[in-house]
């Protein structure tokens, strides 16, 4: 939240496409935030950490509150941070993703998620992006701006 707020400030004063960005940004950066919070008060599925030991053995600690399952919130910020990097060029767009795949992963491996969970977190994490698209019209405005550079 801290680093969407910061590009936020720092797209103030700049460009309109730059502006459009920081607001998109913020904007998904929010919702994500809040929309794992507003389905966990619907969704009671309880952490695989509570149903096994064999992960305690190994030292994975408790995470998080035992009927706070579903979804993953950090997936769901990854899906979004991998559909928003849908704009870059491949080099970055790979490894933005794979990151975000990466991240997403980690909430099976240390057994704070079912593997659903997860999946469940990154896709609504991505159709949450894109549908905020809609509204902030992320990223026509970046393509409307190198438009009018080229001319």
């Amino acid at each position: 939240m801290f680093l969407a707020a910061a590009g936020w400030i720092a797209s103030r004063g700049r460009s309109e496409a730059l502006q459009r960005a920081g607001d998109h940004t913020l904007l998904v950066t929010v919702a994500a935030s809040l929309l794992p919070h507003g389905l966990k008060l619907l969704f009671d599925q309880t952490r695989p950490d509570r149903r096994t030991v064999i992960g305690h053995v190994h030292g994975v600690s408790f995470s998080g509150k035992r009927n706070d399952a579903f979804p993953s919130g950090h997936a769901l910020h990854m899906g979004a941070l991998a559909s928003a990097a849908g704009v870059l060029p491949a080099g970055p767009r790979r490894a933005v993703r794979a990151l975000a795949v990466g991240i997403s992963l980690t909430r099976i491996v240390v057994l704070a998620h079912w593997a659903s969970d997860a999946i469940a977190g990154f896709v609504l994490g991505a159709v949450l992006e894109r549908l905020l698209r809609l509204w902030t019209g992320y990223p026509d405005c970046l393509s409307k701006e190198t438009d009018h550079a080229d001319t």
